[in-house]
């Protein structure tokens, strides 16, 4: 069974960030595994000058793995630009329990928007849209919850995506 996948969406400052920073915590409390895949629409650069493994990739290198004991790093050049799915099921091992999104408004992942006053409104064709967070009133069909209720955003996407049973801990 695949990891599933909600996308945190909204326009540039509305505060996608803060949020899925706040609500991490709360899922890792209620036992989840969380990853995160963050859509850059202008780029980005992670490596730093200098460090090997920017020197590899400076070098040529299409791809550079930098490994130590817990952590694993990817830098690698990609053709287009990659899906979520795609992420997950090549990077993800079965260990996780959600990835959040933050962007991909226009695939079929289930979605929450953050609207902000000054922002605007919520996009009227959003298919599967569990939430809406605000800092104002919103009438919406579906549940509101204000930028700081992050444990009842937690509490639907607990909801929403249940624990499932670990392959790994099924065999003990």
């Amino acid at each position: 069974m695949s990891i599933p996948i909600v996308s945190f969406i909204g326009r540039s400052n509305s505060g996608k960030t803060t949020l899925i920073e706040r609500l991490i915590p709360e899922l890792v409390k209620a036992g989840y595994r969380v990853a995160t895949v963050k859509h850059a629409g202008h780029g980005f650069d992670l490596d730093t000058e200098g460090k090997d493994s920017w020197r590899h990739k400076r070098a040529g290198a299409g791809s550079v793995v930098v490994v130590s004991k817990g952590s694993l790093a990817l830098f690698a050049d990609v053709s287009e630009q990659l899906k979520v799915e795609e992420v997950r099921d090549r990077f993800l091992d079965a260990s996780y329990d959600l990835v959040i999104a933050e962007g991909w408004k226009s695939e079929g992942y289930p979605k929450v928007v953050i609207v902000r006053d000054q922002l605007g409104e919520i996009p009227h064709s959003l298919d599967g849209l569990l939430a809406v967070v605000s800092d104002k009133p919103i009438d919406s069909p579906v549940p509101v919850f204000h930028l700081d209720d992050v444990i009842g955003v937690a509490t639907l996407l607990i909801k929403q995506f249940p624990l499932r049973h670990r392959e790994h801990e099924l065999e003990v």
